[in-house]
């Protein structure tokens, strides 16, 4: 059992926060808005997902898992904090940093021991170094602070099972100790876990996201294309043929006049 904090109690934040504590953690999730607070207090969770307020419910219950308003209070003794908080993007087209940095600006002047913080928003490459930076600057103690970024790959409506059954964990780690304690925290999942630098993890999102993005964008080309020619998207589409496409299977080898042949 592990002592975590998790910064933000948005849809990233509640949905680690809950699982880590079903894992068995004590876990604080902590934010700024007193209404969400008292709402997941009360065991009202402020978005649906399929079976999140049920494990709220269960791990609150049994004393695993608690909200709490009071930053200072919430990381009091935690072995590892988590940061959860959005990341919009600004009018000029870059991520908005600015609760990152008053989250790391308020961890800083609470904290009164040695901890890991892990960046689990979606952050620009060198967020990390940024973080470190900001705790040096802020501390109000002679502390020593790991930076890890964990970046998220949950999806709406199946965040459950995406943490707990995860395609791939991402551990961008800084020093032996934060990657020990990272891989004991994730070791219950029995998942496959990539271990890198802090700044290489940071690319692994941003580079899944926009992958991400170009598939999306690729097949509304493809859906427009087959709505001029009068084809099916969704045979298009299907899993196996574009399991076939990719990987043909080999064929025997034609004689070439065969091959003209067919193609006159």
């Amino acid at each position: 059992m592990k002592k975590i904090s998790v910064i933000g109690s948005g849809y990233v934040g509640l949905v680690t926060g809950t699982c880590f504590a079903e894992l068995g953690n004590q876990v604080a999730c902590i934010d700024t808005n007193q209404k969400k607070i008292d709402d997941l207090n009360d065991g009202r969770v402020p978005f649906f997902e399929p079976g999140l307020e049920e494990l709220v419910s269960r791990n609150s219950h049994a004393g695993r898992l608690h909200f709490t308003s009071d930053l200072a209070a919430g990381i009091a003794q935690a072995e590892c904090i988590f940061i959860a908080v959005g990341t919009p993007m600004a009018d000029n087209g870059e991520a908005d940093l600015s609760y990152v940095r008053y989250a790391v600006r308020q961890i800083a002047e609470a904290l009164d021991h040695d901890a890991i913080i892990v960046n689990k928003s979606t952050v620009p490459v060198e967020t990390g170094d940024m973080v470190a930076a900001l705790v040096v600057e802020h501390r109000r103690h002679n502390i020593n602070v790991s930076v890890v970024s964990n970046p998220e790959f949950l999806r709406e409506g199946s965040a459950i099972s995406d943490f707990m059954q995860p395609d791939r964990v991402v551990l961008g780690v800084s020093n032996d100790d934060a990657r020990k304690f990272m891989l004991d925290l994730y070791e219950p999942l029995k998942a496959r876990i990539f271990v890198t630098d802090v700044r290489t993890a940071e690319m692994i999102k941003y580079t899944a996201n926009a992958f991400l993005a170009t598939k999306i964008s690729f097949i509304n080309e493809i859906a427009n294309l087959c709505e001029c020619v009068g084809a099916n998207v969704l045979d298009v589409d299907r899993r196996e043929m574009r399991l076939a496409i990719a990987y043909p299977p080999c064929r025997p080898r034609r004689q070439q006049g065969t091959d003209r042949a067919r193609l006159r």
